[in-house]
């Protein structure tokens, strides 16, 4: 327990691409806390496609870039190994930001305690950003009723799968756009959506107008891509479409052109684009909303576990690549 690794960010990746070049691993002593500070032995990190835009250099972004020279930024589980906080005990789990790291003094702010039952990936899968972007975009701008029909893009991947899932128990018709069959068909037989595309393959507009016979009156954007236009094209009157991510174009020169906006017109179509930053406050109010979907056994999730730390970066390309099956999680 001597020494741990924690991994930084020293350059900053060119035309979107990730390599080991990026990144500095080095061994240092595990700390010591303070009066008022935890130890904290992380044992689970989210990887997430928003880690591409924090390590740019865009200052204009929601959230401030990972400076160079810092520890990568994530979020992840870990549990409490010492305590000198009142309100922390040593083998409590907690949840929060904890970058790439093994171990980690915290003065406890911005963490908060695992309740009995929720193991680590849950925590990560549900309750952590995925759950927490899901039930904001949909109910906070997309304004679901039943009898409605969404689809969303990115449909398999942790905030997808999520938002499928509680329009789903809302009553909504609920189509998925993923890139494989295995996907689509997880997404059908396990999830219990009304029907799912593949991307990647032919006819999709035929597939997109077989699939919404009323048409689309939300549309919840992760990915971005050819189907977008295709989409829009099938929106309702005064249909709403939730901008979450643009996966497509993250690793892009260019971004690819968007859709013509004279259906927007036409049919009074809102877009709002949106981010968690800005609703960080409301989160007591969001797990309030989401938990009892849980409790009642209508989200249903997957993770996909790569294990040890220095296998992060690697991890972080499944992402992009599509390869990855669930949430992506490393285990520490």
């Amino acid at each position: 327990m001597s020494e741990y690794k924690e991994i930084k960010l020293v350059k900053r990746p060119v035309k979107g691409q990730i390599d080991a070049s990026l990144f500095s691993t080095e061994q240092k002593q595990v700390p010591m806390p303070g009066e008022g500070e935890i130890l904290i032995r992380q044992t689970h990190m989210s990887l997430d496609p928003a880690m591409l835009g924090w390590m740019s250099e865009d200052r204009e972004s929601y959230i401030p870039p990972v400076e160079l020279g810092e520890v990568m930024r994530s979020s992840g589980v870990g549990e409490v190994i010492k305590s000198n906080h009142p309100d922390f005990c040593e083998g409590d789990k907690v949840m929060g930001m904890t970058g790439w790291r093994e171990y980690l003094v915290s003065d406890g702010k911005g963490f908060n305690k695992l309740q009995p039952g929720i193991s680590e990936e849950m925590a990560l899968c549900v309750f952590a950003l995925p759950g927490l972007t899901a039930t904001t975009g949909l109910y906070k701008f997309g304004k679901p009723e039943a009898g409605e029909t969404l689809i969303v893009t990115g449909a398999a991947g942790s905030v997808g799968s999520i938002v499928g899932q509680l329009a789903k128990a809302d009553g909504l018709r609920v189509i998925g756009v993923v890139g494989s069959d295995e996907k689509a068909e997880w997404l059908v037989n396990e999830l219990g959506f009304d029907g799912a595309i593949n991307y990647k393959t032919d006819n999709l507009k035929a597939q997109l107008d077989a699939l919404t016979p009323n048409r689309i009156d939300l549309f919840f954007e992760n990915t971005g891509g050819p189907v977008q236009q295709l989409i829009v094209n099938r929106m309702n009157e005064h249909g709403r479409i939730v901008v979450c991510g643009m996966i497509a174009d993250y690793q892009s020169d260019t971004p690819s052109p968007g859709p013509n906006w004279i259906p927007l017109i036409k049919k009074r179509i809102s877009i709002q684009g949106f981010a968690m930053p800005d609703h960080w406050g409301e989160i007591p109010q969001l797990l309030e909303k989401l938990t009892p979907y849980v409790q009642q056994g209508k989200i249903k999730y997957r993770a996909h576990i790569i294990e040890g730390l220095e296998n992060a970066q690697s991890g972080l390309n499944m992402l992009f690549d599509g390869k990855n099956t669930g949430k992506m999680i490393v285990k520490l």
